[in-house]
């Protein structure tokens, strides 16, 4: 199993995806909560000493925009998996599942309808910070009664005349 992106699980410990974001996060928990067996694994001294990754979720949980602790449990889960095959299953299963919240992260669906829009339209997603410095006319343009619908542009970009509308005989 590849490791689970560092992004992913800190996008989920912050809360994306809603509901379904949290339901995610809290299943996760649940699976690290579970008994930690080794397979092979006995009370030897000197025994490699492996994180359950419990440690690794309650600091991430604690701040899910450091992505250092969002690596050390994507690395913790990776080892788990590795030395628990039962573990590495049921990780696998919760991964699939948490797909759906991981590829709506991205989603963007912007539309723009009713209307002639007077100034800068900003479609996207998650803006901070933003400055908008461009003018555009300062509002509707003259429509001459003989036309139907918006006046296009004078050449350079220059509000039409009155009279572009009209025909002179």
């Amino acid at each position: 199993m590849d490791p689970i992106s560092a992004a992913a699980l800190a996008a989920l410990a912050g809360g994306i995806g809603g509901e379904a974001g949290r339901q995610a996060w809290a299943a996760l928990g649940a699976l690290i909560h579970r008994p930690f067996r080794r397979a092979g694994a006995d009370d030897e001294a000197g025994a490699l000493v492996v994180s359950s990754g419990e440690a690794e979720l309650a600091a991430l949980t604690q701040n899910p925009g450091e992505l250092e602790r969002a690596q050390r449990l994507s690395t913790a889960l990776a080892v788990r998996a590795a030395l628990n095959a039962e573990f590495r299953l049921a990780l696998e299963n919760w991964w699939q599942q948490a797909q759906s919240v991981r590829t709506s992260e991205g989603a963007v669906s912007n539309q723009v309808s009713g209307g002639t829009q007077y100034g800068p339209v900003v479609m996207g997603r998650d803006f901070s910070g933003l400055t908008i410095t461009a003018q555009g006319p300062a509002g509707p343009r003259a429509v001459p009664a003989d036309t139907h619908g918006p006046t296009p542009p004078a050449p350079g970009g220059a509000a039409p005349s009155a009279a572009a509308g009209s025909q002179e005989d």
